[in-house]
């Protein structure tokens, strides 16, 4: 059932779903005021259809006579969460990405960034000079943090109570695609997060409608969406039509479903597998592939294997393993979750597998965590060193610059772009960004506000940080996020931009590195040394990374096939700002050689004539 104003040459048709009211009318509150009646089509669907409607006209909903509610399926709110919602012209768009047919998952370099921070400006048109940049430097998909309309001007998104309308302080519905349309001009994908494990709390109005919610389950935010309940399948339209509207009116590539281990959803046919099958329905329809990767953390492989097997069949997830093991390496942390980190054998696990526990007891969660994920393919698999998550909820928001060594910011990029898998960066890693990116919100509720703050407090009692959490509701929290763009054009911010553009070329231009496989890779690794070879390989072209973790120099054994090697990249180069290389500008079988302290180094196999 399509739901919401749908508008086509001055008329438009209402939809919305109040299963148990008596009365639902739409009430026209500009330019003109009025009130008309809906009529029930008998199964909880309230429906009228209007002729002479200007786009921008704004309504609400009025149920039973009495309570005024913004349309839950608004396409915009551009006075904000509590007021009336706006008709949008989706026809009066001239997209210029006729001839886009997308990018394969596999080939996607991805930056995670946040439209409000991203810029001075924090808006979406302000985000369209930068993609020159972003391209050049071998970014080829961007994934957007939320933009659903949430309360006030600056938030991460995450509070978002309106799943169907673009954020009206960065630019609205015009603005993304005025972006997502550039992004395809310029042959860059466009990934957009979205919520479907609960909605925020100001601003929501579902309650008034119907059994969006269920006290079946509990969630951190409260009751669960109704996913399996009574009237579930009204509530799965609801976000199946959701999706489908991002692909069709919005153009966007993929979708990143946040957090799906907090959707519980215990039916035989599972709302994931369900979204599943209508985007493959839609991308056979629309004749390209459209995508759906998921956050989750309970390593369970069946959120990634195909509905023939018995999972959901989404295109891929991030792989929060991979982060905890490079994070505990550099920083030695073992706080909260990263208790169950710090082993050179578990980041040798992921890059294998791809998740680290996979069955073993998490001290962290008092548990057994995870099942296999190796038969998975690699490009399943989204990893990082750094996203808004791990940055964002540290207690003073630090981002990987400002807690390790310079040389030590390398290793990590080094780790994830020479690896197998679908590389993210988040924004301003490329050029080692020092500002901290921060948890802001604007809302209007000063009690909801002091939950907020209370909530975010209690969040750090895992974690051994001793200093004062920023308010969240301060503009000052909020401005000191912004990235500062002057920095990457100077010292070592110049040369770690330098260094990224760099890994990504080599790993465009090289078979074996282009080439996702976690069948053609051989890792070895020693606990002790906290060193590890990493060989890849694809036809004729063979690659061969040393990393070294330690914090000194430590004698290697190369243990490399027949051959001669030649170094293409060596991170303790001084071309990089680093101490000074201790490798030969070659290698042969069975040689030894030194590797400097937190380093790496690429090698590629000679190709004789």
């Amino acid at each position: 059932m399509t739901i919401g104003a749908v508008y086509r040459s001055g008329m438009c048709t209402f939809t919305v779903w109040a299963p148990f009211l008596k009365k639902v009318e739409l009430k026209v509150v500009s330019p003109v005021q009025n009130v008309y009646p809906m009529e029930n089509n008998g199964t909880g669907y309230w429906k009228t259809e209007l002729n002479n409607v200007t786009p921008g006209m704004r309504y609400f909903y009025r149920l039973n006579g009495e309570l005024d509610r913004p349309d839950p399926a608004s396409q915009f709110q551009p006075e904000g969460v509590h007021g009336p919602s706006g008709i949008i012209d989706h026809g009066a768009f001239k997209w210029e990405d006729r001839k886009w047919a997308g990018l394969p998952l596999s080939t996607m370099i991805m930056y995670e960034l946040h439209v409000g921070a991203f810029t001075t400006e924090g808006t979406f048109d302000a985000v369209i000079p930068r993609l020159d940049g972003l391209y050049e430097l071998g970014i080829n998909a961007i994934e957007i943090m939320p933009v659903a309309q949430f309360p006030g001007e600056r938030n991460w998104g995450y509070d978002g109570t309106y799943p169907f309308a673009v954020q009206h302080s960065y630019g609205g519905p015009e603005g993304l695609k005025r972006l997502v349309n550039e992004c395809h001009k310029k042959g860059i994908s466009v990934i957009l997060d979205v919520v479907y494990n609960h909605l925020g709390p100001e601003g929501n109005y579902l309650w008034d409608y119907g059994p969006y919610f269920t006290s079946k389950y509990r969630t951190p935010w409260g009751e669960a969406i109704n996913y399996d309940d009574a009237h579930s399948n009204e509530v799965r339209n609801y976000f199946i039509e959701n999706a489908l509207h991002w692909f069709g009116n919005y153009h966007i590539d993929a979708l990143r479903l946040d957090a799906i281990h907090g959707i519980t959803d215990m039916s035989a046919h599972p709302f994931l597998l369900e979204l599943a099958e209508r985007t493959g329905e839609f991308s056979a329809h629309a004749g390209r592939k459209f995508y759906l990767i998921a956050e989750s953390d309970l390593n369970d492989s069946r959120v990634i294997s195909p509905a023939r097997s018995g999972g959901y069949g989404l295109d891929a997830q991030w792989c929060d393993d991979f982060h905890h093991c490079i994070h505990t390496l550099l920083t030695g942390e073992k706080d909260g979750y990263y208790i169950d980190f710090g082993k050179m054998d578990q980041l040798a696990a992921s890059i294998r597998n791809g998740f680290a526990y996979s069955g073993q007891y998490s001290e962290y969660r008092k548990r057994n965590q995870g099942n296999p994920s190796a038969d998975r393919p690699a490009e399943q698999f989204t990893v990082f060193s750094q996203n808004h998550d791990q940055v964002g909820n540290r207690m003073l928001g630090e981002r990987l610059s400002a807690i390790v060594t310079f040389e030590s910011l390398k290793l990590a990029a080094g780790t994830v772009l020479l690896s197998p898998f679908i590389p993210l960066l988040f924004m301003g890693e490329e050029y080692a960004e020092d500002a901290p990116f921060l948890y802001f919100i604007s809302h209007s509720d000063p009690a909801l506000v002091e939950a907020v703050r209370k909530g975010r407090s209690e969040e750090f009692d895992r974690f051994t940080w001793t200093a004062e959490p920023p308010d969240p509701q301060s503009i000052k929290t909020f401005m000191e996020s912004k990235l500062n763009w002057d920095k990457h054009e100077s010292g070592k911010h110049r040369t770690m931009l330098e260094l990224y553009r760099q890994l990504i070329r080599l790993r465009r231009e090289t078979q074996s590195l282009s080439h996702l496989s976690k069948r053609d890779l051989e890792v070895q690794f020693s606990e002790e040394a906290m060193t590890m070879t990493l060989r890849r390989w694809n036809g004729e072209s063979h690659a061969f990374i040393m990393f070294n973790f330690n914090t000194e120099d430590v004698r290697m054994k190369a243990g490399l096939p027949a051959g001669q090697w030649k170094k293409t990249i060596d991170s303790s180069d001084t071309l990089w700002e680093g101490p000074g290389p201790t490798l030969p500008d070659r290698l042969g079988h069975g040689e030894s050689t030194t590797v400097r302290a937190r380093s790496f180094a690429l090698f590629l196999k000679e190709v004789t004539a």
